[in-house]
């Protein structure tokens, strides 16, 4: 039979519950408060956009090596095969866009 507790073990009892009671609502009070709120969606936002940019940048970052791979060996040298088309492919547009603005002006 479990033993009868002095009001002194109850009134201790209670008093640490309402200590626990009132850490308990204050703990709530911080979490619902609208600055709290408010910040936990910035950062929650911001972590998502780091999130994107970083994975943006490591695929920008594997294209443009595949890119640099292929223009180059690994020495670090041009490969005419492959450089000339793509530098020839370029004039041709600049060309075009020339010519285009030429013929917008005029």
């Amino acid at each position: 039979m479990p033993e009868a507790r002095t009001p002194a073990q109850i009134e201790a009892d209670i008093v640490r519950r309402r200590e626990q009671l009132a850490e308990t609502l204050d703990e709530i009070g911080v979490r619902m408060h609208p600055k709290t709120i408010i910040g936990d969606a910035k950062a929650k936002a911001v972590s998502q956009v780091d999130h994107t940019l970083g994975r943006a940048f490591a695929h920008v970052h594997r294209v443009v090596e595949d890119v640099k791979g292929g223009l180059f060996d690994h020495s670090g040298a041009p490969r005419p095969e492959r450089v000339v088309p793509v530098a020839l492919l370029a004039v041709g547009v600049i060309g075009l866009l020339a010519l285009s603005a030429r013929r917008r002006r005029g």
